[in-house]
């Protein structure tokens, strides 16, 4: 009551800091007036669209849960707001974990391993977000519990999970530890992953690509894998081993749900087009672009700076282009944004 707004200078730090500093060309998506708008034009930003306009000057939990809902439409890469936890849980109720979100910080609580260490660190998270040199994962959003605050309390309650910066240099860490793995255990928590996406989807059919990380995936879930084919596996059993375009097709005549999981070819970073030609353009396109799952070892990764793709069909190759980036697991809930290429545009 009384306080002056500490948020719009908060974001203006970061945002000037952005444009002195690394001023990449990205195209933003904001609200009207002091909800984003002005902020963006005071920074010196002039290459973005508003894309919401709240009833009332006095904005609300809606209008940031709104707003967060018109940016999905755009299919937005990266969701960047000015807060504390409650702005934090605001922004998850609408986008749960389908993007990624980054807090610059200007709230009275701030436990949530959403938010960068300063605006200034902020600034510096889009410039590595958008050139790939960052790790997406699960994290915490947390928040007092107000009404054990009421009664004298201090209790941190856990609101929920978002996508987030999980580089623990840049961005407050919450519960998340940080351990070195070996491969082998690395490929465990991919496994794990992988079954626990099954057990999230058990309408849809799982196709396995072929290659070594795959394979011990499928082995380590308990199924027979055919390291250089296709395998398709149902509510946990494997249904057709060795598939070719055909047979592939047909079960997804059978199956209209499937989720596809590929691993990319060594340093060439291909996940289509190269020693899997089963998957054609006819079949990526029953299957569906977002049902990909992309599965790779950080050591593999890092000698693959760019997803390739060549599905020998243009159309389909642009496709992949516009999505531009693709969330790699590297984990068991840990994601690796990497940037896409295609050979036929």
């Amino acid at each position: 009551r009384g306080a002056i707004p500490v948020a719009p200078d908060k974001a203006l730090e970061a945002l000037k800091e952005f444009v002195e500093q690394y001023n990449d060309d990205i195209q933003w998506f904001t609200c009207s007036g002091l909800m984003g708008e002005e902020i963006l034009r005071k920074s010196g930003i002039s290459s973005f669209e508003v894309v919401y306009t709240p009833e009332s000057s006095e904005t609300s939990a809606d209008d940031t849960k709104n707003a967060c809902r018109c940016f999905l439409e755009k299919e937005i890469k990266l969701i960047v707001f000015c807060g504390g936890d409650g702005t934090a849980r605001d922004v998850v109720a609408a986008v749960g974990t389908k993007v990624p979100i980054l807090g610059i910080p200007s709230g009275v609580k701030m436990h949530s391993g959403v938010f960068a260490i300063n605006p200034r660190v902020a600034a510096r998270i889009i410039h590595e977000f958008i050139h790939n040199r960052l790790t997406v994962g699960d994290v915490e959003i947390m928040d007092l519990d107000e009404e054990r605050y009421r009664r004298g309390e201090w209790n941190i309650k856990l609101f929920g999970i978002a996508k987030g910066i999980v580089e623990p240099t840049y961005v407050q860490v919450g519960k998340v530890s940080f351990e070195v793995l070996s491969e082998k255990e690395i490929k465990d928590e991919i496994a794990e992953h992988i079954k626990e996406e099954m057990e999230k989807h058990p309408d849809h059919v799982f196709f396995f690509g072929s290659g070594g990380t795959i394979d011990y995936i499928a082995r380590k879930l308990g199924f027979s894998n055919t390291l250089l084919g296709i395998d398709a596996v149902y509510r946990g059993e494997t249904i057709a081993k060795d598939l070719d375009e055909k047979g592939i097709l047909e079960v997804l005549d059978r199956y209209t749900k499937a989720k596809l999981i590929l691993s990319p070819i060594g340093a060439q970073g291909f996940i289509l087009g190269r020693g899997n030609l089963q998957l054609s353009p006819r079949v990526i396109r029953r299957i569906g672009l977002d049902n990909i799952i992309v599965v790779s070892t950080p050591s593999k990764l890092a000698a693959t700076p760019l997803i390739r793709v060549d599905t020998g069909d243009r159309e389909l190759d642009k496709e992949f282009a516009e999505k531009e980036l693709l969330l790699v697991v590297i984990g068991y809930r840990l994601m690796r944004v990497v940037r896409i290429q295609t050979n036929n545009i």
